[in-house]
């Protein structure tokens, strides 16, 4: 950051009365420029015994299999934010959402919040970031064309928690990037 966001000057990094961190400080306002981790929300959408997944059309990782999930928006709820997703991403709907997953990658300033949920039908197509949507039996999940760590790791607690029919609310701190499927 270079500028301030409120008055246009010049900012430097320092650290602000009261505070412990180097933050970018406005040189002539003042304004404090605070830079906080994105939240990304999705959902594990299911049908019967399957799962929806969509194979990315966009980088990062595009051609690969991935939940549908995105940025959360401003004035959306995190459910909300995971239903819209859904549909952009795969235009699938889906029911109630219930919090499944919380992954904190603090290496790369990201919150990630999986949702699980039963899609109110077997209808669904790519949207404009998927290449292609599909549903997948455990069996058939294309493990090694995962996209990303957290949604191997969402798979992997969804087929452990279905056999108990019980689905806790997990949070999991990933503090360096692990490989892509381990």
């Amino acid at each position: 950051m270079k500028f301030c966001s409120e008055c246009g000057y010049s900012v430097s990094l320092r650290i602000p009365p009261d505070d412990d961190r180097q933050r970018h400080v406005c040189d002539d306002c003042h304004h404090i420029h605070y830079e906080n981790p994105r939240v990304i929300v999705g959902v594990l959408p299911t049908y019967g015994s399957k799962v929806l997944l969509c194979k990315r059309a966009i980088e990062p990782r595009k051609g690969f299999w991935t939940i549908p999930a995105g940025f959360l928006e401003n004035g959306e709820s995190t459910a909300d934010g995971a239903s819209r997703e859904t549909w952009e991403e795969a235009r699938a709907k889906v029911g109630e959402c219930s919090l499944y997953c919380v992954f904190d990658l603090p290496y790369i300033n990201q919150v990630y919040m999986f949702f699980r949920a039963e899609m109110s039908s077997d209808e669904f197509s790519a949207g404009p970031e998927s290449l292609d949507v599909a549903l997948y039996e455990e069996q058939d999940i294309p493990w090694s064309e995962l996209a990303f760590p957290v949604v191997t790791s969402s798979l992997k607690y969804y087929y452990q928690d279905r056999q108990s029919g019980v689905f806790p609310t997990r949070n999991e701190v990933m503090l360096f990037k692990r490989p892509r499927n381990g």
